[in-house]
């Protein structure tokens, strides 16, 4: 567990307090977030990662060759530069919660 929080630390990721949410953690960079299961001995499998905005997380979509963030209430295009950070993002949780 300390070897996958020194790796979320070595990627500039973050623990959100999410005291609301029971059955999963919150890992945000950048503006984006990532939900991941808890599990007794620490870290499950992370879910889909997207956008933090005011009405929660906003998936990225597309739309022909156009990237939207999506989510009930909220939608705005996404640039190039979010999509390859939300990508990066994703990588990055993943390398970091692998054993």
């Amino acid at each position: 567990m300390e070897e996958i929080l020194q790796k979320l630390v070595d990627h500039g990721i973050q623990l959100l307090p999410t005291a609301e949410l029971t059955t999963h953690f919150a890992f945000e960079r950048d503006g984006f977030v990532a939900l991941v299961e808890r599990r007794n001995n620490g870290f499950g499998n992370a879910g889909a990662h997207g956008l933090l905005c005011q009405q929660g997380l906003a998936q990225l979509i597309w739309r022909g060759d156009q990237a939207f963030f999506v989510t009930k209430g909220f939608e705005r295009q996404a640039s190039p530069e979010e999509v390859e950070k939300l990508r990066s993002f994703g990588q990055d949780l993943k390398i970091s919660l692998s054993r």
